[in-house]
């Protein structure tokens, strides 16, 4: 077996192994040294991933793992996106008693995220997302002692049973009417066979299942519930690891299939649901987290727009590649500022934020202008690449449509930032301390350097490949 091709999901998954063990012996207060150990893991696994970026595209252990360069960029944001979701943590749960097993559990969520970016078996994917399920699941409801931690945690739980559900019937129903699980497989039986409505179906049911964790609609209701209720560090990681994984998988999945099937209609009237419903609940929302997750539900459309051109344009993976870098950029550091702020809120606490926490009210507004798609920061430059690809690839109404989003969006983040650079300060703003600075920071940096150095990135994912 050709171990090396995973070993960077080998040493993630030891991580999380010396990580509960850890947890077992060291006192409470020594509990951060498990988001140390972490962060060692984290790092060796991207270093890992790193020598794989050049290597000659290959499906590997019998065709069910796909060694590529898009995967792999996916699996190299996952795990930084992590990286920046453990330092948000250790302050926040620092009288949690269960705070040391915490990092296993991440890390085992972002195991099940780089499984699914690099899926191409069908039975290889159920296993990414079940394991990011599931363990998405006792992340939301960490707080067991908090009812709004509680609730997001069994909204969560009960909506991905479902959803899991729909995508284990669409993965039979696959099987039945194909005869394997294999993605190359399966585009061989496409292409020899007449199309069903059957093969419409089930492929609509697959696209739902793994939508869940894209949070887009139908099955999107979760991550405003997930964004507020979960943990800081943890609505951080959930509303931006797991999309990362399924928006890989998606495109790996349904560009075996041809557009005789359908699914290309299917994922464009998708994206424009998603970003419409998104962006027009997050227009009257008085809490930031809750936008954010609103938020997060819009711009899970503008990633089916990067599928819907996949396979069409030579620019659709580049543009996808680079939005998920931006927005993973830009979501992390509004959460990171969030967690700075101990949790705080409702919009009416960020008044005068500009005066009494100058730097985190930058941070921010870098932030919420990058999700707006405001020049020249990280979020302009991918939704830019995904208007284009859109349009190349001859869906001119569904750019249309996402640029009209793009404009409402502006809205609400505007409704965020007026009180901080115009309303009085409400009172003495606590700052959480630790780590999360350093998130903070680093967050803001990613916002800044991919928004400018755009064009270097787009050069280096110029001939990125998407195996089937």
């Amino acid at each position: 077996m050709p171990v090396g091709d995973v070993l960077p999901e080998i040493a993630v998954l030891i991580t999380a192994m010396l990580g509960v063990l850890l947890a077992s012996f060291l006192p409470q207060r020594r509990q951060w040294l498990c988001a140390a150990l972490a962060l060692v893991g984290i790092g060796i696994a991207t270093n890992l991933c790193a020598l794989q970026v050049l290597q000659v595209p290959r499906l590997t252990f019998t065709g069910t793992w796909a060694i590529d360069a898009t995967g792999t960029w996916a699996r190299i944001v996952i795990l930084a996106a992590s990286g920046v979701a453990v330092l948000c943590t250790p302050a926040w749960l620092r009288d949690d008693k269960r705070h040391g097993e915490y990092y296993s559990v991440l890390m085992l969520s972002a195991l099940g995220a780089m499984m699914m970016a690099a899926a191409s078996d069908t039975l290889q994917l159920v296993t990414g997302v079940l394991l990011s399920s599931i363990t998405g699941f006792v992340m939301a409801g960490y707080h067991r002692d908090w009812a709004i931690s509680v609730e997001a945690g069994m909204k969560y739980f009960l909506l991905g049973a479902f959803a899991n559900s729909l995508l284990m019937v669409g993965l039979t129903l696959l099987y039945g009417l194909l005869g394997t699980s294999s993605y190359v497989a399966m585009a061989s039986a496409t292409l020899s066979a007449p199309h069903s409505p059957l093969l419409l179906l089930a492929l609509a049911l697959v696209v739902v299942g793994v939508g869940f964790k894209l949070g887009a609609a139908p099955a999107h209701a979760w991550l405003p519930d997930v964004a507020q209720g979960a943990p800081a560090p943890a609505a951080a990681f959930l509303t931006v690891v797991p999309k990362i994984g399924a928006a890989i998988a998606l495109a790996r999945l349904l560009s075996s299939f041809d557009d005789a099937t359908g699914w290309r209609t299917l994922i464009e009237a998708m994206a424009i649901a998603t970003m419409t419903l998104g962006n027009l609940a997050a227009l009257w929302q008085r809490d930031l987290r809750r936008l954010l997750g609103w938020s997060s539900v819009s711009q899970s459309g503008y990633v089916l727009m990067a599928v819907t051109a996949v396979g069409l344009s030579r620019s659709a993976l580049p543009a996808l590649l680079l939005f998920l870098a931006g927005y993973a950029a830009a979501n992390l550091a509004a959460f990171a500022v969030v967690t700075q702020l101990r949790g705080r809120t409702a919009l009416d606490d960020f008044a005068g934020l500009a005066t009494t926490r100058p730097w985190v009210a930058a941070v921010l507004t870098l932030s919420l202008l990058s999700l707006a798609g405001i020049p020249p920061l990280a979020g302009f430059a991918g939704k830019l690449m995904l208007f284009v690809a859109t349009i190349d690839a001859g869906y001119t109404a569904l750019a249309i449509v996402a640029v009209l989003n793009t404009v409402a969006s502006l809205f609400y983040y505007l409704r965020v930032l007026a009180p901080i650079y115009f309303s009085k300060p409400q009172g003495a703003v606590e700052q959480l301390g630790g780590s999360v600075g350093t998130a903070v920071a680093l967050a803001a940096l990613a916002v800044v350097g991919i928004g400018f150095g755009a064009g270097a990135l787009l050069a280096r994912f110029a001939t990125v490949t998407l195996l089937p």
